[in-house]
């Protein structure tokens, strides 16, 4: 992002008026379509879906373009407590690195513990090791594999990655 380009991160909810942005980004980012459903889930779960606008400005000109994007789908399990399944987190490739993900993911992980909820988790394919690493240095853990989970995509393999949240390590 160099070039006396400075920048500024914005999370925007996602409403009907801007979910077609959520829609591109998923287009682009990922090897999965998804459906009515993912989309209904993500307006339904509020903050918990957020999309990222970076805002570029130098000498000449401000600008703002949409990069990245979390959704989430909140979950009521036996018993009654609420869980958060992280349906989709990703940034734009040349956007990478510069700790939209990072932001992003917090900002699901403050909403818990501000909620009471414990338990957040989503589904990893087996050979993306970088999505692998990222989750697991904010203390997720693999708690299952899953075998032929995606179809059309190849491994069709997922890891279920689970984060266990207390008051005394939200962001750990």
């Amino acid at each position: 992002m160099g070039g006396g380009r400075e920048f500024a991160i914005s999370l925007d909810g996602v409403r009907d008026k801007n979910v077609m942005q959520l829609k591109k980004l998923n287009t682009v980012l990922f090897p999965v379509r998804y459906n009515d459903k993912y989309y209904a889930d993500a307006l339904a779960s509020g903050d918990f879906t957020k999309l990222v606008t970076l805002l570029l400005s130098n000498s000449a000109y401000y600008s703002d373009i949409c990069v990245g994007s979390i959704a989430c789908r909140l979950e009521k399990k036996e018993g009654g407590a609420i869980r958060v399944y992280i349906m989709t987190l990703g940034v734009l490739a040349p956007y990478r690195g510069l700790g939209i993900g990072t932001r992003l993911l917090n900002h699901v992980l403050d909403l818990c513990l501000k909620q009471n909820i414990q338990e957040i988790y989503l589904h990893v394919q087996t050979n993306n090791d970088d999505a692998i690493n990222f989750y697991k240095k904010f203390g997720f853990e693999i708690t299952e594999t899953i075998k032929n989970y995606y179809t059309n995509i190849d491994p069709p393999d997922c890891f279920v990655l689970t984060k266990l949240i207390t008051t005394s390590q939200a962001n750990k």
